[in-house]
């Protein structure tokens, strides 16, 4: 029998702020001001993976017009 690996669907903000090398309150902003899309689950806030990916995506895109 094969094992099933389950992916995780979201995340906690502090598991966000390691990922991304940010300390929690830096975190939390980004997540209150919307930079990082996040939804509310009862009284916590989850940010799905993509969203993390989208915000990395539009601060690099944001960077390459220093490359130049």
């Amino acid at each position: 029998m094969a094992a099933v690996v389950i992916q995780r669907k979201w995340h906690t903000t502090a598991e966000v702020a390691e990922m991304l090398g940010f300390g929690l309150s830096k975190t939390k902003m980004l997540v209150l001001t919307g930079e990082i899309r996040s939804v509310k689950v009862g009284r916590n806030r989850r940010i799905i993976p993509a969203w993390v990916d989208e915000y990395v995506e539009r601060i690099a895109a944001g960077a390459e017009g220093w490359a130049a």
